[in-house]
């Protein structure tokens, strides 16, 4: 079941994706070689606390940490850890915040120092993606009309989409209804409605979109060691068009 989200319960998510956008953008300073995902993990925590909320998915099904860290054929769920990152790297930072009971979502993918044409290339499509997704999330046009907008583009630029993960319905838990792919055919799927709220986060692959599973039972990494990247915003669908909830 579709759960419709209120004006309010939209604004109190709102508030929570502010706060998540502000760290995003702090985190971004702290992206040079020689940093560890461990160090952005602890920069994570401390930030959200002064800032009244908490990390919504540590203690997710197990899960330890404050924030995935995906480095380089990591798809998504990476774990924090203290190697430094390098030149040429790129690194996939996820998270979930709480604030005050209201949820948002949103993954940025950082290059590291100076990296490749092909690797900068991917990134920007990546990021591209999903605002080009973000367009179409107007009332009366399906959830399939998001994954072909995704699909097309990235295809037409040489890379491939992820099919394990999709995006999915958010509100004071983090995985409700609908699901959300990032491929397939246009006009297929539940209409979007307003009120309605949920995550785009494509996981763009420069080789094979297939995945193969760590046996952390948590990181997905590419299937034939080729980089990945990700951007994910959480979206409310209102009368007036799409509202991105984690940009302030």
């Amino acid at each position: 079941m579709i759960v419709l989200k209120s004006a309010r319960e939209i604004q109190a998510m709102h508030e929570s994706g502010k706060i998540l956008a502000a760290c995003h953008r702090e985190i971004a300073k702290l992206i040079v070689p020689g940093v560890t995902t461990w160090e952005i993990e602890e920069f994570v925590e401390g930030f959200l606390k002064k800032h009244g909320a908490k990390p919504e998915q540590k203690g997710y099904k197990g899960y330890e940490y404050a924030t995935c860290a995906s480095i380089n054929e990591e798809i998504c769920h990476g774990f924090p850890r203290e190697t430094p990152l390098k030149n040429g790297d790129i690194v996939t930072i996820d998270m979930v915040v709480n604030y005050n009971g209201a949820l948002a979502d949103s993954a940025w993918t950082y290059t590291v120092g100076k990296v490749s044409k092909e690797t900068e290339h991917l990134v920007n499509v990546t990021k591209e993606s999903l605002y080009k997704a973000i367009e179409v999330c107007v009332e009366g046009n399906r959830i399939g009309d998001i994954g072909h907008a995704i699909q097309t583009f990235v295809e037409a630029e040489g890379f491939s989409v992820v099919r394990d993960f999709i995006g999915h319905g958010i509100g004071n838990v983090i995985h409700e209804e609908p699901q959300v792919p990032h491929y397939g055919l246009p006009n297929k799927g539940p209409r979007l409605k307003e009120g309605m709220v949920f995550t785009i986060e494509p996981m763009v692959n420069v080789g094979t979109y297939k995945a193969s599973r760590n046996p952390n039972g948590w990181t997905a990494s590419t299937a034939d060691g080729k980089y990945s990247a990700q951007y994910e915003h959480t979206i409310a669908i209102t009368k007036n068009g799409p509202l991105i909830l984690t940009e302030q």
